[in-house]
């Protein structure tokens, strides 16, 4: 099966915001091949499948930091403070979302927030070797 979209450029929107890994609305509809206002019209009308820990709004200033650290040309003029979903939530989005593009960019995101996670735990396992490693050769000297 063709890859829709690459594992590099999903891993580049994942972005963590309040200590979640998350993605934007605005990021998600691009991958989906929808317009950000179409694909959040779709997410309101099934507001009950997104609790908080699938999908929040951003702050004004956590949107204004995005914002000065990405530049202003990726987003536009927005009315709305944009949305982002967590891993959950993209897990949501499929039972929204339900073309043969969606469906197929959705597993590509799942298997992208499952090798972060991944990376993540064998990074914390190698820091957690060396610093075992530092403390029994700091004791050997004392």
């Amino acid at each position: 099966m063709r890859v829709l979209v690459p594992r590099e450029r999903i891993e580049q929107t994942i972005l963590v915001i309040r200590g979640h890994r998350v993605m934007l609305d605005a990021d998600l509809a691009e991958l989906y091949g929808v317009e950000t206002k179409a694909f959040n019209r779709a997410v309101t009308r099934n507001m009950e499948r997104f609790p908080d820990d699938f999908m929040f709004r951003l702050a004004k200033k956590e949107y204004e930091d995005l914002r000065c650290h990405f530049g202003t040309s990726r987003w536009g003029g927005r009315r709305y403070l944009p949305y982002v979903f967590t891993e959950q939530g993209v897990a949501m989005l499929s039972s929204i979302l339900r073309s043969k593009q969606a469906i197929q960019v959705n597993i590509a995101i799942m298997r992208a927030f499952v090798q972060l996670r991944d990376m993540i735990a064998s990074n914390k396992g190698l820091a957690d070797a060396s610093m075992s490693w530092r403390r029994s050769t700091m004791a050997s000297f004392v």
